[in-house]
């Protein structure tokens, strides 16, 4: 089932690079609407949480490191065929494979430090979503 809304993070790397707006431009220039966001930090025992699915790969205790280092930006954003297109927008998970004019391609450093998350299923879309958002946050 498709839906119309898509969840993404904007990572502690882009954070601390000064990406924020760039990013936001990027993602509203191509349509999206925000309908819910927040500039927050990660615990360890939230970033753990978000990332359950990877607790056994080897990378999941770097991951939880990066992600608890500094503050991220949580949206939730609306558009038709909204995970798609995302996806399509912020580009591989390898800036050096992303596409021209992706986000990744355009601000990310790394594969570890990719600059943003995007859901990348209407279902985790809406777990994700969920984690970071109650009901009256999102607009």
């Amino acid at each position: 089932m498709t839906t119309n809304r898509t969840f993404t993070m904007i990572k502690p790397d882009a954070v601390e690079n000064g990406h924020i707006g760039g990013i936001l431009d990027k993602i509203t220039a191509a349509g999206f609407k925000i309908v819910a966001m927040k500039y927050t930090q990660l615990s360890k025992r939230d970033a753990e949480a978000f990332y359950a699915v990877h607790k056994e790969r080897p990378f999941f205790a770097d991951l939880v490191t990066f992600m608890t280092r500094g503050p991220i930006v949580s949206a939730i954003l609306e558009k038709e065929n909204a995970v798609e297109d995302f996806r399509a927008l912020i580009g591989a998970t390898n800036p050096a494979e992303a596409a021209e004019g992706t986000i990744r391609k355009m601000f990310a450093t790394s594969i570890g430090e990719n600059a943003v998350h995007g859901s990348d299923s209407d279902e985790n879309a809406a777990i994700e979503g969920s984690f970071h958002f109650s009901g009256r946050e999102i607009y």
